[in-house]
């Protein structure tokens, strides 16, 4: 934290004793934010009396950038969004170009895409709780759980080549076909994680010392969550049910079962616990969907996109060897196809909340305009409100709870 940048004086009743807040910044740059982010804190002691955040250090211009890139120079803008979960945000910008462009994807697409956004949530909870951890002094739990977290990287690198920031997928599905490689990381991963998963939650979820730190720090009620526009886990915790896979199911979504957890306060256990009861759902979800892709026998177990050539890159070996796949080739990398004209909005259920895009199209090859709803945004500014009247200490598990990404802040 950074040294005292003011001192104030309140005025009190005559033959009272004078008393002297100060003033704190609590970043922008410091460790336990984990970002950028600043927060002027006023002070009694060590008992904040007033929050103040400021949003905008490092504002990206996302949506202005957007306006000048073709569709699929897109998709790179949106990893740097949430990088903790970025095929995510990969699949929710593909997810919204298909429905203006009118692509309907096949079911095996659907169902691999579903894996890979699971597998995403875990990565983002597994870092988000793990972390929250060792702002409470707790270091052991971290080590768990990050191992795996690399072996879900390890999937991504086999499916596209890339880890923390993929540009996974494309418009009407993958890039390649998954290979057995993928697959059998994938059954590694399902075997092992549930029973590193219960020992993190051994380490935690009954800890004394855990539960004091975090049972009634920084609490939110349902109706004053709903206020702000809140959405994800941190909604949930508060006793509200809203998924956006549920509410408006996407990507067949409706083909899997699980459960939506919910907690009751509102508070950082409560985010804890909600997470953790969402690994085992994903966990859930990507076993059936492994299943359901296994059904697929023959010429459909090698679908892994939409028949949608206008938009969708045509094999190397044909743009080797095939006049018109050269063509497509250059037409789409060069951003020289035109878009139809029309308003869409889509969202997906990010590891962090409702994620979607507004995207407005002219006619031409890039979007007119396009705003992207950014949960972190919405969270960070009730961080003031939740934080008002603990202590510092408390203010670090606040902001480590809500899972506040600087990526995603001001985009």
């Amino acid at each position: 934290m950074s040294e005292t940048i003011s001192r104030q004086h309140i005025k009190l009743p005559e033959g009272s004793i004078e008393k002297t807040t100060t003033t704190l910044n609590l970043g922008p740059t410091h460790p336990a934010t984990h970002g950028v982010f600043q927060n002027i804190l006023e002070l009694d002691g060590e008992r904040i009396v007033n929050a103040e955040q400021t949003v905008g250090y490092i504002h990206r211009a996302f949506e202005k950038l957007a306006e000048r890139r073709p569709l699929y120079q897109i998709t790179t803008l949106t990893d740097r969004l949430n990088y903790c979960s970025s095929p995510i945000n990969n699949m929710g910008w593909h997810l919204t170009c298909e429905k203006l462009l009118g692509v309907k994807t096949p079911k095996r697409v659907d169902y691999l895409r579903v894996i890979i956004m699971e597998l995403s949530r875990i990565s983002d909870h597994l870092i988000c709780n793990s972390i929250l951890g060792v702002d409470s002094g707790a270091f052991t739990g971290f080590l768990y759980v990050m191992q795996y977290r690399e072996l879900i990287y390890e999937i991504y690198e086999e499916v596209c080549g890339s880890r923390l920031t993929t540009n996974m997928g494309r418009i009407g599905g993958f890039e390649r076909n998954f290979t057995n490689t993928a697959f059998e990381k994938l059954e590694k991963f399902l075997k092992e994680y549930p029973d590193v998963l219960r020992e993190f939650e051994n380490l935690f979820t009954r800890n004394r010392i855990f539960m004091e730190r975090t049972i009634g720090t920084g609490p939110i009620s349902a109706e004053r969550a709903l206020n702000y526009g809140f959405t994800g886990p941190n909604l949930r915790a508060a006793g509200v049910d809203y998924d956006v896979r549920v509410h408006t199911p996407y990507s067949s979504y409706q083909d899997f079962d699980f459960e939506i957890p919910v907690g009751k306060t509102g508070d950082t256990y409560d985010r804890y616990l909600v997470r953790n009861q969402e690994m085992w759902q994903s966990l859930s979800i990507i076993e059936q969907a492994y299943k359901k892709v296994q059904e697929f026998k023959g010429a459909e177990a090698e679908v892994y996109h939409a028949d949608a050539p206008e938009y969708y890159l045509p094999p190397k070996q044909d743009v080797y060897t095939k006049m018109e796949a050269l063509i497509w080739h250059f037409k789409i990398v060069m951003g020289e196809t035109e878009i139809p004209p029309g308003e869409v909005y889509h969202s997906v259920e990010g590891a962090n909340g409702e994620l979607g895009f507004y995207l407005i199209s002219d006619g031409g090859r890039t979007p007119y305009r396009l705003h992207f709803r950014r949960p972190c945004f919405i969270y960070y500014q009730a961080f003031s409100e939740m934080t008002k009247g603990s202590m510092i200490s408390d203010a670090i598990l606040v902001m480590s709870s809500m899972n506040l990404i600087a990526g995603e802040m001001d985009a």
